[in-house]
């Protein structure tokens, strides 16, 4: 399934060739969406103790999408995130994650992402770009997308959902904080695995 439809099946070479994003099916996609937070999820993954995974996710978020048919490269993406409402299923450790050592949610309660760049790579799979901002430190990010669909749901809404993933290095944004272990390494990772699974709505007009 590509970005704004599905594929289609015919073997015809000509008809394969035809420029998909002229199609009045994939032209209907184009418009503003507002990100649905009750059924969508950004997490992130971190190695703990040099051992096993520790997954966490933010609960309160806010976005829009802007998805062009006719050219997938003008699409953009904003999404702002309340750090406070970071989610480890550990009070302890979520505490932490918001003091001084991480986060400093009181003096930096936003992490933002704004797009610069949006890239069709063929088939369902997509390529998002932008700056990533989190303590007051903005750097690129890379998020690669696979499409999920488009449908109306039970209360008339249209939605389109995607699944992303991307991977960064928390000491590029300032998160430095780690203790030694006595076996060796540390005890928190530097590369963060984030993932994201966005359903959004088709705003009105």
């Amino acid at each position: 399934m590509g970005i704004f439809g599905r594929k289609n099946n015919t073997t015809d070479s000509s008809v394969a060739a035809a420029p998909a994003a002229v199609t009045p099916g994939l032209a209907a996609l184009t418009g503003d969406y507002t990100i649905d937070p009750a059924h969508s999820t950004i997490g992130f993954v971190a190695r703990h103790a040099m051992v096993t995974n520790v997954k966490g996710s933010f609960k309160e978020f806010e976005g829009t999408l802007h998805l062009d048919g006719t050219d997938p490269s003008n699409s953009t993406a904003s999404i702002d995130v309340t750090m406070d409402s970071v989610d480890t299923r550990s009070a302890d450790r979520d505490g932490h994650l918001k003091s001084s050592d991480f986060f400093k949610t009181d003096e930096f309660p936003t992490m933002t992402f704004r797009s610069t760049k949006a890239e069709a790579l063929g088939g369902d799979d997509y390529r998002i770009t932008g700056d990533l901002e989190i303590l007051g430190t903005t750097k690129p990010l890379t998020i690669d997308l696979e499409f999920n669909g488009s449908a109306k749901d039970p209360f008339g809404n249209e939605r389109v959902g995607f699944e992303g993933n991307a991977e960064i290095l928390r000491s590029e944004w300032g998160l430095t904080w780690n203790a030694a272990l006595e076996t060796g390494g540390f005890l928190v990772s530097d590369k963060i695995k984030l993932n994201f699974d966005i359903s959004a709505i088709k705003n009105a007009g």
